[in-house]
Parts: structure tokens; C-alpha cells; sequence
């Protein structure tokens, strides 16, 4: 895995950011289905849903999500605000592993409860004011107000990750890191602005996981939110200002050895 010429995990890693952080990286990746959109409000959205249905195989994700859009009219918001209640019917059966109609139905009514009161969802994670300081609190602020509606279902809860019940918050995380991250690449949007990317957490699927033990990034046992810290303290001593950057090389070892 590690060629000759390199000499320590951080030229690993950068050699493999390079090679990954490519707009030829979009196409089969989730991150595909908010680059169908231009709008700040369908990218948010759209960008949301593939993010949350991101497990699985990936071609599946990426189906699955662009017939979620096709239900939308490719129009994200203006569905979602303007929808009459008849429309939902076409949703009904959809699927996507336990991700079914119950779950997107709620989410389909907290956002456009949100929309109709907020120009951004930016501000579910920062609070009104900006006022949360720690990621932690960003994410266990947003999956409270997601779920503060009155008919929120319990069974959907699973589907949206807190470091409350110490998740490592993976598709979440990602979400965040597709949102906020700015850089010349273009795979990433980078239209948020309250949040640094030096706050972001690296998303921890398999791959990532795997990759960042096999090079000492993580310790500790298991998978939860401590962990996704402790690995994304480790990579802020290769760049403290956008240590999530690693995420693709970690993600791109991790296909390299599969292969």
C-alpha cells in the first residue's frame, strides 16, 4: 500500500488527497446527487438526503437517491414548500435498506416547517446566534431540533446520528464536511460559512477506519464518537486548518487495499 518514496503517513496521505480530491472523484460517489443542483437551498437538500442514505453500495445509494429527486421534480425546495398533500402519495413504499416512507415523510415535514421560517440550514447546526462552539454540540443541537416537532416518529431517530448516544455521526460528519469544506478541487461546496473547516470531524466509515488503525491514527477500540475525534486530532497535526481533507486518502486506501 505505502510506495517506497514515501516516508511517513503525512506524505502518504497528502500523495493520496491529491489523487482522490478530483472532480473525477464526483461521479460515483453520493456527493453526485447535490452536484445536480445550483440552488443553495437544493444542494442543502438534496446534499442531506444522499448523505443520510449513504450505506450500502454506493451505486445503490446513488439510484436511490436520484429517483428520491425524480419524486422531488428535481426541485428540492420549491416541492418541499409548495407540495399539496396529495403529492406525498408518491412516496409511499419507498425504501432504502431500514430507511423507509415513515422516515422520509417526517423529514419531508420538519423541513419544510424549517424552510418556511429560515433561509439556510446552516443554522440547524449553529443555533440562531452561531451560538454553538464544539461540533459536538452542533450535531446534538441538530438532531433535537429535527425531532422537536410534535408528530416526530421514534423509529426515524436512528437515521439521524447524535454524539449524544455517542455515534461517530458518519454520514452526518461527511454532510458537513461536503457543506462547509472550500478548496480549488470543487468537490466539496463549501457554501457555509459559520462553521471552520478546522472544526469539521473526519467521517468513519469501514474504509476510513480501517486505514487510519493500520497507520496508528486511532487507538481506541470500537467506533464512536471519541473516536472520530481522536482520529481527527491526529490528522490536525498534518493540517489544522482542513484536517477532513484526509478523509478522501483514507477513503482511497481503503478501496486500493479492497482491490
Amino acid at each position: 500500500m505505502i510506495q517506497p518514496e514515501i516516508t511517513s503517513v503525512k506524505e502518504l496521505l497528502d500523495d493520496r488527497v491529491e489523487k482522490y480530491n478530483q472532480p473525477d472523484f464526483i461521479l460515483n460517489d453520493p456527493v453526485s446527487i447535490p452536484h445536480r443542483f445550483s440552488k443553495k437551498q437544493d444542494i442543502e437538500i438534496s446534499g442531506f438526503f444522499a448523505a443520510i442514505l449513504a450505506w450500502g453500495q454506493r451505486k445503490t445509494i446513488i439510484n436511490n437517491c436520484v429517483k428520491l429527486m425524480n419524486l422531488m421534480d428535481n426541485a428540492p425546495l420549491e416541492f418541499i414548500l409548495q407540495h399539496e398533500e396529495q403529492d406525498l402519495q408518491r412516496f409511499l413504499g419507498f425504501k432504502h435498506r431500514t430507511f423507509n416512507d415513515t422516515d422520509l415523510l417526517y423529514l419531508l415535514h420538519f423541513f419544510r416547517w424549517y424552510y418556511s421560517q429560515h433561509e439556510s440550514l446552516e443554522t440547524a447546526f449553529t443555533g440562531e446566534n452561531n451560538e454553538l462552539e464544539t461540533m459536538r454540540d452542533r450535531l446534538v443541537y441538530f438532531h433535537n431540533l429535527v425531532f422537536s416537532l410534535e408528530d416526530a416518529p421514534q423509529r426515524t431517530r436512528k437515521h439521524i446520528a447524535t454524539p449524544a448516544r455517542k455515534s461517530a455521526c458518519k454520514r452526518l460528519n461527511m454532510y458537513l464536511r461536503w457543506m462547509v469544506r472550500k478548496d480549488a478541487a470543487g468537490v466539496d461546496f463549501g457554501i457555509w460559512n459559520a462553521i471552520p473547516m478546522s472544526d469539521l470531524i473526519c467521517p468513519c466509515d469501514v474504509h476510513v477506519e480501517r486505514v487510519a488503525r493500520k497507520l496508528g491514527l486511532i487507538t481506541r477500540k470500537g467506533m464512536d464518537w471519541d473516536t472520530a475525534e481522536e482520529l481527527t486530532t491526529h490528522l490536525c497535526t498534518f493540517d489544522p486548518a482542513d484536517p477532513v481533507k484526509y478523509d478522501f486518502a483514507l477513503f482511497g486506501l481503503g478501496i486500493e487495499e479492497k482491490f
